[in-house]
C-alpha cells in the first residue's frame, strides 16, 4: 500500500514538473509575440486618437490619478512638428470581469479627443459590448460606448445615465469605463496646462 502511494506521489510530481516546464516553454515562445501585438495595438490606437500627429513621445513620471481605483499606467505626448496636439493617457480600473484598460486622448482645448478600450474581460453580449464596433449606444448617430466621449469637455459631469449613455444591462462596466475616461481627461489636461507648448490652448 505504501509503495503504491509512493509511486503515485512520484508520478504526480513528475507530471506537475512536466506541466510547469511545458508552460514555461509556451510562455517563452509566445511572450515576444504578445508583447509585439500589444505594441502594435498601442501604436495604432495612438494614431487613431490623434490622426494628425507625427510623433508620440512617452511621458515619464509625474502623472498620477487622484481617484481611488483608477491607475495611470502610461502617457504619451502627441505632436506634429513643434506643436503639441494633446496627450494620450493609458489607465485602468476594476470592472465586472476584472481590470479594464483604456487609452484616452486629451486635446489642448480641454476636450476628450477619443477613447479606446484596450483590455476588457466583461460578459460577452453585455459589458463586452463596449468593444463591439457594431453596438451603438446612440443608434441614430451610430456612436459606440467609447465613441460617445469624443469631443466631450473634461469638466462635464461624466455621469452614467445622465450625460453618458450606458451599455444596456451593464451599469458596472459603463461606470468603470466612464471613471477611467473622466480621470484620464483630468490628468491629461493638468499635464497639458503645465507642459504643452506650440499647441492651441
Amino acid at each position: 500500500m505504501k509503495k503504491d502511494i509512493l509511486r503515485l506521489g512520484i508520478a504526480l510530481a513528475l507530471f506537475a514538473a512536466g506541466a510547469c516546464a511545458a508552460l514555461a516553454v509556451v510562455y517563452t515562445v509566445t511572450e515576444p509575440t504578445i508583447a509585439g501585438l500589444e505594441r502594435e495595438q498601442l501604436k495604432a490606437s495612438l494614431q487613431d486618437l490623434f490622426p494628425d500627429a507625427d510623433s508620440f513621445d512617452a511621458i515619464e513620471g509625474g502623472l498620477e490619478s487622484s481617484v481611488p481605483g483608477v491607475t495611470v499606467t502610461g502617457a504619451w505626448k502627441a505632436g506634429r512638428g513643434d506643436a503639441t496636439l494633446g496627450v494620450a493617457i493609458k489607465a485602468s480600473a476594476s470592472s465586472y470581469g476584472g481590470d479594464a484598460v483604456m487609452l484616452v486622448g486629451v486635446s489642448t482645448d480641454r476636450r476628450i479627443a477619443g477613447a479606446r478600450v484596450m483590455t476588457l474581460s466583461d460578459t460577452p453580449g453585455l459589458g463586452a459590448n463596449a468593444v463591439n464596433p457594431a453596438y451603438f449606444v446612440d443608434k441614430t448617430a451610430k456612436k459606440t460606448f467609447p465613441g460617445q466621449f469624443a469631443g466631450k469637455l473634461i469638466n462635464d459631469a461624466f455621469e452614467v445615465k445622465n450625460d453618458v449613455v450606458a451599455i444596456s444591462a451593464s451599469t458596472i462596466t459603463s461606470k468603470a469605463l466612464t471613471s477611467i475616461v473622466k480621470e484620464a481627461g483630468l490628468v491629461g489636461s493638468a499635464w497639458l496646462e503645465g507642459n504643452a507648448s506650440g499647441g492651441t490652448r
